[in-house]
């Protein structure tokens, strides 16, 4: 195997190029979104924009410090690193400082770190690491098993921090086996569980149940009438029914109660717009407010009057609607769609299995935080508290997110070889 010969050799420089310029584009809404006339300069690190700036400096250290290691280094030590950041997501249960409700951040000083982040790009990489393995099939039990574990793993650890949101965000792995032979047939079947649990909240489960049994008899009347389409449709009948019943359970005593007025508000069976409707209501003006547009930079009246909190983080998208309209807003979602087509480019054309099936992992965490981050600010989804990656202020975040998709582009420098 020949060595390259310098570490921007084969580099994706439009990767790089869209990274740089939403990292940008978010530093200058962060600084937008908090921007005060007692601190102008953007420049102060007593403010977020200015330790945003510090955040950008230090992320593209990382950046330049995942180009030099050798390519090969991630797959070998992709077990080694999954297992340091289990027992980091164990250490912040057992020290960690809870902030906002959730038990999931280690604090020294001003500084502040979120395990929960790094679960993410870890996962990836261990999940990557076994599904690359010679003879793995995904139409396997085992395989299933394993993989599940890989992920089920940290989605429990930080259920335990009380962070719903980064947990939810691992279920994006299940992209990942689909593209790897896993059967569409899950992915049906949890698309319906998603849509029974929330007509079960909407309307009356018995009507479900009703409905439910009445397409059963049809299909058992225009399918054959064999002991095993009987017995399988009686099977799924039993388990849509089990699945609209125990709705009630798992909302009254699973869920917190701000997740349930979230959920609430969002059906509309809460319309307190003071109370659990308050975030999404105010979003919703800054960014209608707008228009084509926007107001222009530093002129947006819900942002510069802080009517919509977490302005700078979990709902910075609502400064660049308001500010720069919805031209602004396209170009935000235009450099997205480029960056997840050219990941999806980049995992098609690999000699390396490892190196494909992260980049669909890199892939599906980068599209579920943007669905659910723009989603919730556009009242489409209930408020769960996860950022919109590059340009939500966070150190944690900015950090995980460019080790996420820096390791890509190293990897993808291989890809003229396979890394072995």
């Amino acid at each position: 195997m020949r060595k390259q010969k310098s570490i921007f050799e084969n580099i994706d420089w439009l990767i790089v190029g869209i990274y740089l310029a939403l990292v940008l584009i978010g530093w200058v809404n962060i600084y937008a979104a908090v921007y005060n006339e007692d601190h102008k300069s953007i420049l102060d690190i007593s403010q977020n924009y200015g330790r945003q700036m510090v955040w950008i400096a230090t992320s593209l250290v990382l950046a330049i410090f995942i180009l030099v290691i050798d390519g090969k280094f991630f797959e070998a030590f992709a077990y080694p690193i999954y297992g340091f950041v289990l027992l980091i997501l164990v250490a912040v249960l057992l020290f960690g400082k809870e902030v906002a409700g959730s038990k999931s951040w280690f604090e020294i000083g001003a500084f502040r770190l979120q395990p929960a982040e790094f679960a993410k790009f870890a996962t990836n990489m261990a999940l990557a690491k076994y599904l690359s393995t010679v003879n793995i099939n995904m139409k396997d039990f085992r395989t299933k098993l394993v993989a599940g574990t890989f992920i089920i793993i940290p989605i429990a650890m930080i259920l335990l921090q009380n962070d719903t949101g980064s947990a939810l965000v691992f279920c994006s792995f299940i992209f990942v086996l689909y593209r790897e032979g896993l059967s569409q047939n899950v992915l049906i079947i949890g698309f319906f569980a998603v849509l029974l649990f929330v007509l079960a909240l909407m309307v009356s489960k018995i009507i479900i149940v009703s409905v439910l049994a009445g397409i059963a008899v049809l299909a058992i009347a225009l399918l054959r009438k064999t002991r095993k389409n009987i017995i399988t449709i009686s099977v799924i009948l039993a388990m849509a029914a089990g699945v609209v019943f125990s709705v009630d359970y798992f909302f009254h005593n699973v869920l917190e109660p701000h997740q349930k007025q979230r959920i609430n508000f969002l059906l509309g069976k809460d319309t307190d717009l003071k109370g659990a409707g308050y975030n999404v209501n105010q979003s919703l003006i800054a960014i209608g407010s707008g228009g084509l547009t926007g107001k222009g930079f530093l002129n947006g009246t819900q942002t510069k009057f802080d009517f919509v909190p977490e302005q700078s983080t979990d709902f910075i998208f609502c400064t660049v609607g308001e500010e720069w309209g919805f031209l602004g807003s396209l170009v935000i979602l235009g450099l997205f769609t480029a960056l997840l087509y050219r990941i999806l480019f980049i995992a098609e054309r690999q000699k390396s299995d490892f190196t494909r099936i992260y980049a669909y992992g890199v892939a599906s965490i980068l599209f579920i935080h943007l669905m659910v981050n723009i989603g919730m600010t556009i009242g489409l989804l209930p408020v769960i508290g996860i950022p919109l990656p590059f340009l939500s202020y966070g150190g944690s975040s900015l950090w995980s997110f460019t080790i996420l998709l820096f390791i890509l582009v190293k990897l993808d420098s291989y890809r003229t070889f396979i890394l072995r």
